[in-house]
């Protein structure tokens, strides 16, 4: 059974920072685009941002410049550097993976999400 984890969620003053982390386990064939969302409380879900298997990437215009993915293909994990948080960053935030598990389909997979709460 494939699995999306997501670690390094917490509370954290304004100005400071949080890594993420993001573990896809189980038996994986291969991991395509994996992407970081976040949903704040009366928001809908946003892409904050996303990372191809090449390791091309993009960013959402809020959190250019602050956050930075990265992927280490050989342990199927995605990371999220976020720095210089603001109030604004607070959400729940969720992994999500193109994969194809062994023996299965292609199909589009979500972590349970993480808390980050930027607060004084």
């Amino acid at each position: 059974q494939v699995q999306l984890v997501e670690s390094g969620g917490g509370l954290v003053q304004p100005g400071g920072s949080l890594r993420l982390s993001c573990a896809a386990s189980g038996s994986i064939v291969r991991v395509n685009a994996m992407g970081w969302y976040r949903q704040a409380p009366r928001k809908p879900r946003e892409l904050v941002a996303a990372i191809t298997s090449g390791g091309s990437t993009n960013y959402a215009d809020a959190v250019k410049g602050r956050f930075t993915i990265s992927r280490d293909n050989a342990k199927n994990t995605m990371y999220l550097q976020m720095n210089s948080l603001k109030p604004e960053d607070t959400a729940v935030y969720y992994c999500n993976a193109d994969l194809i598990p062994t023996g299965w389909v292609r199909g589009t997979y979500w972590g349970q999400g993480t808390q980050v709460t930027v607060s004084s």
